[in-house]
C-alpha cells in the first residue's frame, strides 16, 4: 500500500463529495503530477469512478432521484461510443509516444471545458430554468439530442476520463431545466457507471490499469467521500467552485500547450 495514493484518493474523494465536481477532472492530473503516464492514469481512473460511483447509484435510486427513462437515451449513445473508441484504439494500437500525445491533447480540452461549465453553471441554470417546463416526455427530438450527448460523452471519457460528472450534467440541465437538479444529477451518476466500466475495461485490455494503484486509491476515496458528503452545505459553494476551476483550466491549459 502507498500512503500518497490513498491520500490522493481520500483528497478527491473529500473533495467530490463536497462539491459534486467529478472525480475524472480532479484525479487524471492528481496521477498525472505523480508521473503515471497518460494511458494508465486514465485507464485507472475510468475504473476508480465506476466504482466509486456504485455507492452513489444505491444512494440515489433509494432516494427516487434516477430518471431511468433519460439514463437510458445517454446510454444508447455513450456505451456504443464507448466501445467504439477503444476499438478503434485496439485496431489502431499507436505506440505509446503518440498515444500519449493525443491522451494529454484531449485531456487539456476535456479540463478547460469542465472548468468552462462549473464557472458558468448559475448562469446556465439561470437561463434554462426560466425557459418552458421541459420532461423526457415533451418534446419528440429530445431522445435523439440525449443520445448525441452520449455519443459525445462516451468519445469524451473513453480518451481522458473526464466529462461524465460536470459537463454531463450541465447538459442534461440544459436539456431537461425543470426536472430537479437531484434527479438530474443521480440520472448522470447511474449513466457514468456503465460507460465508465466499459471504458476502463476496455484500457484494462490495452494494459492502461494499474491494478495495485487503484486498490490505493479506493482504500482513501470510499471514507472520502463519505465525509465530503456529510459536510455538503456547510463550506460556502460560492468559494470553492471558483478555485477548483481556475485550477482545472490551469492544468488544461498546460496540458494543450
Amino acid at each position: 500500500m502507498d500512503l500518497a495514493y490513498i491520500i490522493a484518493g481520500l483528497a478527491v474523494g473529500f473533495i467530490v463529495g463536497l462539491t459534486g465536481v467529478g472525480g475524472g477532472s480532479l484525479m487524471t492530473p492528481v496521477l498525472l503530477w505523480f508521473g503515471i503516464n497518460p494511458a494508465t492514469a486514465v485507464g485507472t481512473d475510468l475504473l476508480y469512478a465506476a466504482f466509486t460511483k456504485c455507492g452513489g447509484v444505491i444512494v440515489h435510486q433509494r432516494a427516487g432521484n434516477i430518471d431511468w427513462k433519460v439514463n437510458g437515451w445517454l446510454t444508447a449513445g455513450s456505451v456504443p461510443a464507448a466501445l467504439l473508441t477503444v476499438l478503434v484504439l485496439h485496431v489502431w494500437h499507436p505506440d505509446v509516444t503518440t498515444l500519449n500525445a493525443l491522451i494529454k491533447h484531449a485531456l487539456g480540452i476535456a479540463l478547460l471545458l469542465t472548468a468552462l461549465a462549473i464557472v458558468f453553471k448559475t448562469r446556465l441554470l439561470a437561463l434554462t430554468r426560466g425557459k418552458q417546463a421541459t420532461s423526457s416526455d415533451s418534446k419528440p427530438s429530445l431522445p435523439l439530442k440525449t443520445v448525441l450527448v452520449g455519443v459525445l460523452l462516451g468519445v469524451l471519457v473513453t480518451l481522458t476520463s473526464i466529462g461524465a460528472g460536470a459537463i454531463g450534467t450541465i447538459a442534461l440541465f440544459l436539456l431537461f431545466p425543470l426536472i430537479p437538479t437531484a434527479r438530474l444529477v443521480g440520472t448522470e451518476i447511474a449513466h457514468a457507471v456503465p460507460l465508465t466500466l466499459i471504458a476502463g475495461l476496455g484500457h484494462a485490455g490495452l494494459g492502461h490499469v494499474d491494478w495495485l494503484l487503484l486498490a490505493n486509491l479506493l482504500c482513501g476515496s470510499l471514507p472520502g467521500i463519505w465525509v465530503g458528503s456529510h459536510l455538503t452545505g456547510r463550506v460556502p459553494d460560492g468559494a470553492l467552485r471558483p478555485v477548483l476551476a481556475l485550477m482545472l483550466a490551469l492544468v488544461g491549459l498546460k496540458l494543450v500547450w
